[in-house]
């Protein structure tokens, strides 16, 4: 197993996984959450066909993944083409198949349940066509999963275009402490090159292995981890296209040589009440979820982006500023209208790295919070408050986490 360095927190040292796991699960709902759900329960969740791969062992972790597909399970025009989809050679069974793949050398790492989203409608490969409603579903069944006691962490796919999008909000929604990790790839299936199969078996490993344990949800590909809150695409086309610029990864794996370098300022919290986010699904709906737009300002740009984005529904906008956070004078009426209109705005910088810190002002400013994770962060507050001192508070603490002490003990 990974040990956590001493400077992670107390908590580390002295809570058992089991005891981490009936903290965190059976937290009582924030009464905010309680407040802005709406009268009707949510629905029922869908059920998918799971399939148990090889033998299963007590001396092995309970490992479940999930298929949501992605660039992991699709297939070239032919074998070199790895820019061009639309081939016919892709997995016959999904992530079942590329398992089937590795095996049986995965059977010695975990025991491992397989469950088919992708092949029953909620596939969040397709970057295109992703949805709120697919990931409120798969965060929630993300979280059904978790709550067994048998089962020890999870793993799951996804399309590499907007993951760093669906990684934050599962990392602001799922309420289980056990490990949570993101995998896809960049070259499909049955290209020479596929990087898939490594970085599924090495999902497992991180997974299995429970070292980020309270950490939230983590991304992993081409060999490192990253925390979901500042993980990036950084190519469109690269191997080694995710990172999380200011701060790096959280560490690697290598074979089985898994080493955790850094950690999430949230494991500070980790076995207490303040670790799980106040964003539980279970409390509220799809629909409670509202309409948040992102609009980047550049050289004069246009007040209309703003005006339109009100028009069309909006009760927030992320405004990707230039510099630290700053927009076109073009669009400052426009921005100032917004705001009498009730509409949170929220500041961020286009650059990838500092933004403002926030000052109390009309516009809450977000520090180094990348903008889609702001835009993420910013519809979940909305749903479960119209306080904006409440959103501005979220944004401040769990936006803008850090550690608040450098001691060793």
């Amino acid at each position: 197993m990974t040990h956590f360095p001493t400077s992670f927190g107390r908590a580390m040292k002295v809570m058992s996984l089991a005891t981490l796991t009936s903290a965190a699960v059976g937290l009582a709902a924030p009464a905010l959450a309680q407040e802005a759900a709406t009268a009707e329960e949510p629905a029922a969740l869908p059920e998918f066909p799971e399939t148990i791969l090889g033998q299963h062992s007590p001396d092995r972790a309970n490992i479940i993944v999930l298929d949501t597909g992605g660039t992991i399970t699709s297939s070239a025009q032919t074998r070199i083409s790895y820019l061009d989809y639309g081939g016919d050679n892709g997995p016959e069974n999904g992530v079942q198949s590329i398992l089937e793949d590795v095996s049986p050398e995965i059977d010695d790492i975990a025991n491992l349940t397989v469950v088919n989203l992708a092949a029953n409608g909620y596939s969040i490969g397709s970057s295109g066509s992703l949805t709120n409603e697919k990931l409120y579903v798969i965060s929630r069944i993300i979280d059904q999963y978790l709550a067994d006691p048998e089962v020890d962490g999870l793993v799951l796919t996804a399309g590499t275009n907007v993951l760093e999008e669906d990684a934050y909000f599962f990392d602001l929604t799922v309420q289980s402490p056990k490990p949570v990790v993101l995998t896809g790839s960049m070259h499909q299936y049955n290209a020479f090159t596929y990087d898939g199969a490594t970085n599924l078996f090495s999902s497992i490993r991180l997974a299995a292995d429970g070292g980020t344990t309270c950490f939230g949800t983590v991304v992993l590909l081409n060999d490192n981890f990253y925390p979901a809150r500042e993980v990036t695409k950084t190519d469109g086309f690269h191997m080694n296209t995710f990172d999380a610029r200011l701060y790096g990864p959280l560490g690697v794996v290598n074979q089985d040589h898994i080493r955790v370098m850094r950690a999430p300022a949230r494991v500070q919290d980790c076995g207490t009440d303040a670790w799980a986010r106040p964003f539980d699904l279970s409390e509220i709906t799809v629909e409670d979820l509202p309409i948040v737009d992102l609009i980047m300002t550049h050289i004069e740009a246009s007040p209309a982006l703003i005006e339109g984005s009100v028009a069309g529904g909006a009760e927030g906008i992320v405004l990707a500023g230039h510099g630290p956070g700053g927009i076109s004078n073009f669009q400052t009426e426009a921005r100032d209208a917004a705001l009498e209109d009730g509409v949170i705005l929220v500041s961020t910088t286009r650059t990838g790295g500092e933004g403002s810190y926030d000052n109390g002002g009309d516009v809450i400013n977000s520090a180094d919070l990348q903008p889609l994770k702001a835009r993420m962060l910013l519809m979940l507050g909305l749903a479960f408050s119209d306080d904006k001192e409440q959103i501005r508070e979220w944004f401040t603490t769990i936006g803008t986490a850090e550690f608040d002490n450098y001691s060793f003990e």
